[in-house]
C-alpha cells in the first residue's frame, strides 16, 4: 500500500500545510483555473487548524487535544478535495506538485491499467448560478466509480459555439462523487455550459471523453 502523501502527525501536517499554501501563494496568479473562494476556504481551515494546534500545544487538555484532531480532520478533508480538483491538471506542473509535497500519479501505462470505461451523465439545474453533473459508468445502472478509479475528470466552458473537442474545454476538477456541482458567477447566468467527462484510474490515466452537452446557467 503506498504511503499517504498527508501527514498524520500535527506538527508535520501544520508544516506541510505552510509549505503548500505559501506555494499557492506564490503561483495563484498563474493558476486562474482554480477559483479563489476554494483557495481561501483551504486556508481558513489550515487557520482554524493552527490556531487550535497552538492551544493544545500550549495547554494540552483532553478537550484542546480533541478540538486540534478535529481541526486537521476538517483540513485534510478540505486538502485532499482540492488537490484532486484543481491541483492534478494543467497549468499546474510535475514541478509544482514535488515543490508542494504532492505526490504524481504514475502514468506508466500497462494493458491492466488502461480506462476502458465511459462516462455517461445528465445535467440538472438545482439552484440560481450552479448546475449538478450527475455522471456514471455508461451501461450501468448504478452510480458507483469504477473500482479502484479516482473518480470522473468533468471539463466545461462558457463558450459562445459548440467546441469541436473536450480539449477546448479550459475548467477542470476532479469529482469523486456524484452528483457533481458547478458553480457560476452572476454575469453568467443565460450562458451556455459546454461539458464533458471521462473517468480517471489511480494511476492518472485518463479514459475516452464522453459527448459534449450542454445547459443555460440558472
Amino acid at each position: 500500500m503506498a504511503r499517504d502523501y498527508v501527514p498524520h502527525s500535527a506538527p508535520q501536517f501544520r508544516v506541510f500545510m505552510e509549505r503548500l499554501i505559501a506555494y499557492y501563494n506564490t503561483m495563484k496568479g498563474v493558476w486562474t483555473q482554480i477559483p479563489a473562494e476554494r483557495a481561501q476556504e483551504l486556508i481558513a481551515a489550515f487557520t482554524a487548524f493552527d490556531k487550535a494546534f497552538t492551544k493544545a500545544v500550549n495547554d494540552p487538555t483532553p478537550g484542546n487535544n480533541l478540538a486540534r484532531s478535529e481541526a486537521q480532520a476538517e483540513c485534510v478533508r478540505l486538502l485532499r478535495a482540492f488537490v484532486n480538483q484543481f491541483l492534478r491538471f494543467p497549468p499546474v506542473t510535475n514541478v509544482d506538485r514535488v515543490e508542494m509535497g504532492v505526490p504524481n500519479h504514475d502514468t506508466i501505462r500497462t494493458d491492466h491499467k488502461i480506462v476502458t470505461e465511459m462516462v455517461d451523465y445528465v445535467l440538472h439545474l438545482r439552484n440560481i448560478r450552479e448546475i449538478m453533473v450527475d455522471f456514471w459508468i455508461q451501461g450501468e445502472t448504478h452510480k458507483a466509480k469504477p473500482v479502484g478509479y479516482d473518480g470522473a475528470v468533468i471539463v466545461w466552458d462558457l463558450l459562445d459555439a459548440h467546441p469541436e473537442s473536450p480539449n477546448a474545454l479550459n475548467h477542470h476538477s476532479m469529482a469523486s462523487r456524484t452528483p457533481f456541482p458547478l458553480h457560476f458567477d452572476e454575469t453568467d447566468r443565460g450562458k451556455t455550459v459546454y461539458v464533458a467527462a471521462a473517468w480517471q484510474n489511480e494511476r492518472g490515466i485518463l479514459g475516452q471523453w464522453s459527448e459534449i452537452k450542454t445547459a443555460i446557467v440558472p
